[in-house]
């Protein structure tokens, strides 16, 4: 029995999950690919859900202009690295965590280095050239991607390289028009989109229910819709 059991009762309670699923999330590595609009939603609920080991990459430093959407920050971190920043304020919602930090930019050079060590990679950038690094290493080793994006009062997840299943560069042969920064934002729509990737991570490691694997989900906040697209 979990030793942590309380902690994680609501989940294990899930018969889909129970202690031999919560057991699987405890020994869990996840990679996060930024830690911006997306990447704090994912990791705040990966965290509070007991994933064991959580990578964030990230070189940017948190902004004003960050805070109306980025909610794991808080004003006095204002010009701190955003990774750094991050595992300050995720260890105090789950000590047991293991959070490790790279301040640093994700370039073709050290993408593998990163990547390898973890189970899922999940995608929480605003850049073509940076899905599409991630999806050259992850479908090359063989770990599922767990894409999203961002635009306006829209949002879009996706499951790349899952069981050999498409990739990024099938659906995307050119840069996407979804960017956290080339367009507006409102500030919960990340969470939500961010909210959907986690849950795809969770039922990827406890192996539940269907995955967003060849399905493109988008949620459009100003008509309160949500549409899968087979691909």
């Amino acid at each position: 029995m979990l030793s942590n059991f309380k902690r994680y009762e609501r989940q294990i309670l899930l018969k889909e999950i129970g202690t031999e699923g919560q057991e699987k999330i405890l020994k869990a590595k996840v990679l996060v690919v930024g830690a911006g609009g997306l990447g704090c939603p994912v990791l705040q609920y990966l965290v509070a859900a007991g994933v064991g080991t959580i990578g964030v990459v990230d070189d940017d430093v948190v902004c004003l202009s960050n805070l109306q959407r980025q909610v794991l920050f808080k004003e006095e971190q204002l010009g701190c690295n955003k990774a750094k920043a991050a595992k300050q304020n995720l260890s105090s919602l789950n000590a047991n965590c293991k959070i490790a930090v790279y301040n640093t930019k994700l370039t073709k050079k050290n993408a593998f280095a990163l990547i390898n060590p973890y189970d899922i990679i999940i995608g929480c950038t605003d850049n073509f050239e940076s899905r599409i690094i991630i999806d050259t290493i992850t479908k090359q080793l063989s770990k599922p991607f767990i894409h999203g994006s961002l635009s306006e009062f829209e949002g879009q997840v996706t499951v790349f390289n899952y069981k050999n299943g498409a990739s990024y560069k099938e659906l995307f042969n050119e840069p996407d028009d979804h960017h956290e920064f080339s367009k507006g934002i409102l500030g919960a729509i990340p969470g939500i989109i961010g909210g959907i990737q986690a849950v795809e991570c969770l039922k990827i490691i406890t192996n539940t229910g269907d995955i967003l694997s060849g399905k493109l989900m988008i949620y459009n906040g100003l008509n309160a819709s949500f549409n899968t697209i087979t691909y």
